[in-house]
């Protein structure tokens, strides 16, 4: 339901040793590659299709559950990370817990199929914002990522050239989010009122959210590639030196 939340940072500094190779790994890990982005989805696609076929909210939603379940237990069983399965899951979760509050509040069917939508515009609009402050206070959140691998959280900061690179990127990584919001909110505030047809809102967000979904993560990460490849600045230049023991 929401955008995949970035994993935990590798430790050492082993097969890297530069800056931008550290972002490139780190952006990586984070998107989940293909099948990670494919796992993303495919609970969202089959939300909208069961909902604009059926007209069953619940069913729309017990078939998505079921997919991120069977996709969860493929890595499980293949041993690999579970991350993305697990915030699909987490997601849907959270879709389903603002349709009872809609269903509670006397809400028609639409209304409830407009509010499973509602999280993720909401999600990306705290993440655009904390992401443009980042920026804004000198202190660009991709900067951490560095720092988690050159093993002190802030030496990076003193890199003039290393502050710019970061805050380039997550310029990057905070734009697709504020287009989401821009591109969604209008169409969720229209079904909303009535102004447009529930039903086609529904559809409208359901394929907006595939849309500006993987693709747009895939275009941001080519831009990402293409900036990251004019530099090469030394991992060293932001890893912390032991001082030497006079004895």
């Amino acid at each position: 339901m929401t955008d995949q939340h970035p994993p935990p940072p590798p430790t050492g500094t082993a097969s890297v040793d530069t800056v931008e190779a550290v972002v490139r790994r780190q952006l990586s890990r984070a998107l989940g590659g293909r099948r990670g982005m494919v796992e993303a989805a495919v609970p969202t696609i089959l939300f909208t299709v069961m909902w604009l076929t059926t007209k069953e909210l619940r069913l729309a939603l017990y078939v998505s559950i079921a997919a991120a379940g069977a996709l969860l237990v493929v890595r499980l069983v293949q041993r690999s990370t579970v991350q993305f399965c697990v915030n699909a899951l987490i997601g849907i979760g959270i879709g389903w817990f603002f349709v009872q509050r809609s269903a509670a509040s006397g809400g028609s069917a639409e209304d409830q199929a407009l509010a499973y939508f509602l999280p993720g515009i909401i999600y990306n609009s705290a993440y655009a914002v904390v992401l443009s402050l980042t920026c804004l206070v000198g202190w660009p959140l991709v900067g951490f990522m560095v720092g988690s691998v050159a093993g002190d959280p802030t030496a990076w900061h003193r890199n003039r050239q290393v502050v710019r690179l970061c805050t380039a990127l997550t310029w990057m990584l905070a734009v697709p989010c504020a287009l989401r919001v821009a591109v969604q909110a209008p169409v969720w505030l229209a079904g909303k009122s009535a102004s447009l047809d529930p039903d086609t809102a529904v559809a409208l967000l359901g394929v907006l959210k595939i849309g500006l979904g993987w693709p747009l993560q895939l275009a941001t990460l080519g831009g990402m590639v293409w900036l990251l490849a004019r530099n090469h600045t030394p991992l060293e230049d932001v890893t912390p030196i032991t001082p030497v023991d006079p004895a």
